[in-house]
């Protein structure tokens, strides 16, 4: 009886390992750039709705409010703050690279080059800004 017939799975034909739904996927630039847009994405988002909500709060009491956003300037938040805005300069920055990939005539081909234009601009925004904020959060 052969392998069809009895059920039992074969070996791949060729030297690739394969997943469940067909090749496994390694996890190059494209998908790291993928993940970490969809996690900084949906950070930003959750953070809008608390931003929104919380500004809700001066209708209903101010005390509340002023409660609310005095629990906001602890060192804890500042560095929340900080990753807030790595989110947000990384989903920019991303953002523009996905256009270019999108519309530049053979943006495929240099997608990877330009994540890691991404991550080096990122790193070098960052740094200064973290420095700053830091120095802020921590001195008070």
């Amino acid at each position: 009886m052969s392998a069809v017939q009895t059920g039992t799975p074969t070996a791949p034909q060729s030297g690739k390992k394969k997943a469940l739904g067909g090749s496994l996927y390694r996890g190059n630039e494209g998908m790291w750039s993928w993940v970490l847009h969809r996690i900084t994405g949906v950070a930003i988002f959750f953070f809008l709705l608390v931003h929104v909500l919380d500004s809700a709060l001066l209708l209903v009491s101010p005390e509340v409010y002023d409660a609310v956003i005095g629990a906001y300037k602890t060192p804890l938040m500042g560095i929340g703050e900080l990753g807030l805005v790595g989110a947000i300069v990384y989903h920019a920055f991303n953002g523009l690279r996905i256009i270019l990939v999108d519309f530049m005539p053979g943006g495929t081909r240099h997608q990877k080059l330009m994540f890691w234009i991404v991550v080096g601009v990122w790193v070098v925004v960052m740094v200064p800004f973290a420095i700053v904020h830091l120095t802020n959060v921590f001195s008070h």
